[in-house]
């Protein structure tokens, strides 16, 4: 038994429980061996109370934080500036269909009548003319002598020339329209808007104060006065018009026409219907210089 148990003190460092009969192993000489536990650093102070707020940030916060400042690449800025113009220019026509439709929108029911009825008087000109020429060809084509009323049409349409170009009188129904200007307020383009709107109501002659009015007319001011193709008018303001009466006293008493602008301007304005007008003012034919027509 000794011999074992000095075999046993040899081998290993056993020793038996005397109380439980049981062999415990030598725990506190390992503990001994090992090195001392060496305690975990407590948190910076200062890092904590960094990373605190970054923990706590909302959804929208870090949105924020993402987009400002801005990091704009050459590309997208160019791509905003023309969405930026785009968008202008849309805002810019919307205003100006806005602008020219107010008119209308606050007009009464019986103007907007009358404009209606002009815009299809308008169409209804164009629909004879169209109709004319259409005949003019089928009888060209239908003629046995083609020669002879090829000559009667084109006499026929030197006289219609004659007369828009003011080289020969003109008679016919229209009306006369007369402005009284006492105050001088009557300036040269509110008479050119005048002649532009009987234009474009159908006149096929007009005259003014013993001036013919052609398609190279021009309106001037001189002084207190006003001049046509380089000669002096006064007030009054006659205008003799050769058209359809139906077509041209409307249009000069639309919302916001000729006739308002006038008495805007303190000038009086009478329309007169009439189914005879004359228009004897002539112009001199003047011939071209370099112009020639194409079929010579």
């Amino acid at each position: 038994m000794s011999g074992e148990n000095g075999e046993n003190g040899e081998n290993g460092p056993e020793q038996q429980d005397g109380r439980s009969g049981q062999v415990a192993r030598p725990e506190n000489r390992l503990r001994k061996e090992l090195p001392a536990e060496v305690p975990a650093p407590a948190p910076d102070a200062a890092q904590t109370s960094e990373e605190q707020p970054q923990e706590s940030l909302t959804g929208r916060q870090r949105l924020v934080n993402g987009l400002w400042p801005p990091r704009l690449t050459r590309a997208q800025l160019i791509v905003a500036v023309l969405l930026f113009g785009l968008g202008f220019g849309l805002a810019v026509q919307v205003a100006s269909n806005s602008d020219s439709d107010s008119a209308l929108r606050g007009a009464r029911q019986e103007d907007l009548v009358r404009i209606l009825d002009e815009l299809d008087s308008r169409t209804q000109r164009l629909q004879d003319e169209k109709q004319g020429l259409e005949k003019q060809r089928q009888e060209l084509q239908s003629s046995s002598d083609q020669a002879a009323e090829a000559r009667r049409q084109t006499a026929e349409k030197e006289r219609q020339l004659g007369i828009l170009a003011g080289t020969v009188g003109a008679r016919g129904p229209g009306i006369t329209m007369t402005i009284e200007d006492k105050k001088g307020t009557v300036q040269a383009d509110m008479l050119l808007d005048a002649i532009q709107e009987l234009r474009a109501a159908g006149a096929e002659a007009i005259q003014v104060n013993g001036v013919r009015v052609v398609a190279n007319s021009y309106f001037t001011d001189s002084g207190r006065t006003v001049s046509v193709d380089g000669n002096k008018i006064n007030a009054p303001y006659r205008f003799k018009v050769i058209g359809k009466p139906q077509d041209l006293e409307p249009a000069l008493n639309i919302p916001g026409g000729v006739v308002q602008s006038l008495e805007k301007e303190q000038a009086t304005v009478a329309v007169e219907r009439s189914n005879k007008i004359v228009v004897d003012a002539l112009r001199q034919a003047k011939r071209p210089d370099y112009a020639r027509s194409s079929s010579q």
